[in-house]
């Protein structure tokens, strides 16, 4: 089943050049918002005369000229530093590997989440759907898969929909892979990032697991409120919603493109049969 359709042309990334002007970034991220000059002018109290002169480079935008619009454009804190330093301004917003000092406090608020939330899966992943971090739980339903798709990085976007992976196990798999394909369709449009194009590509690409078939209907309830993710299992079939957890006021690229995925028991049968996995596996 085809999900939302991803095109690469017209924008789907920024310009591609290191040294590509300010003034087409910043058209670049206005066309990709499908807003007017004027559209973007009136939300940054500017005049579309200045705007336009700082589009075709009769003008450059000042550090904090630049920093409005980009807010007004939600452009990705990555983009804005891309921004900035294409009109010779130093980088705003810094990026640091999780394993830096600086980001200990919310790497351990990231694992105090996940923690807490056993026994029901959770997982952090980062802007390329990469898993940073998981919980026991999850781990139980990853624990047997090839070591090929468990090798970092684990893309758990790949691990979800490939026929080696959690495929064969989705019993709702063409709707659930084509919910993925919409969340991602949302991703590359909000990012711009080519990255999320070619993994969506990728994935399109996957063949579907033999004898992959949809479940009976979820109860009508579960349908009214989510997709469900349903996954055969030892335990018979589970069924889960999830909700998706970002850093509120980042101002870290790192921390401002990491996520949690935290999934819910959809019935009472599942959240029985969690419970019971977890009892067992503890002893």
């Amino acid at each position: 089943m085809e999900a939302a359709t991803l095109t690469r042309p017209a924008p789907a990334g920024a310009p591609s050049a290191a040294n590509a002007p300010v003034g087409e970034l910043l058209r670049h991220w206005r066309q990709h918002r499908r807003w007017s000059q004027l559209d973007l002018a009136s939300e940054a109290e500017v005049s579309t005369r200045h705007l336009s002169c700082m589009e075709t480079g009769r003008a450059l935008p000042s550090r904090e000229m630049l920093l409005r619009l980009a807010e007004r454009l939600d452009v990705p804190l990555r983009e804005r530093n891309r921004l900035l330093t294409a009109a010779g301004y130093a980088p705003m917003y810094r990026e640091r590997p999780l394993a830096d000092p600086a980001l200990q406090p919310a790497y351990a608020a990231v694992q105090r989440v996940l923690h807490a939330h056993d026994p029901y899966p959770a997982l952090a992943v980062d802007r390329h759907w990469n898993l940073v971090a998981h919980n026991r739980a999850a781990s139980a339903f990853m624990a047997d898969l090839p070591a090929e798709l468990l090798t970092p990085p684990v893309n758990v976007l790949r691990v979800s929909l490939h026929p080696d992976g959690l495929a064969p196990r989705i019993a709702n798999f063409a709707a659930w892979r084509e919910h993925l394909f919409e969340r991602l369709a949302h991703q590359v449009h909000t990012s711009g990032d080519p990255a999320l194009a070619a993994l969506a590509d990728e994935l399109r690409a996957l063949p579907l697991p033999a004898g992959c078939t949809e479940a009976p209907p979820a109860p009508r309830g579960i349908v009214d409120i989510a997709v469900p993710l349903q996954l055969h299992s030892p335990a018979g079939l589970l069924s889960f919603i999830s909700t998706i957890t970002v850093f509120g006021t980042p101002v870290e690229v790192t921390l401002s493109e990491l996520a949690i995925e935290a999934f819910f028991p959809a019935d009472e049968t599942t959240a029985k049969a969690l419970a019971a996995m977890a009892a067992a596996s503890q002893g």
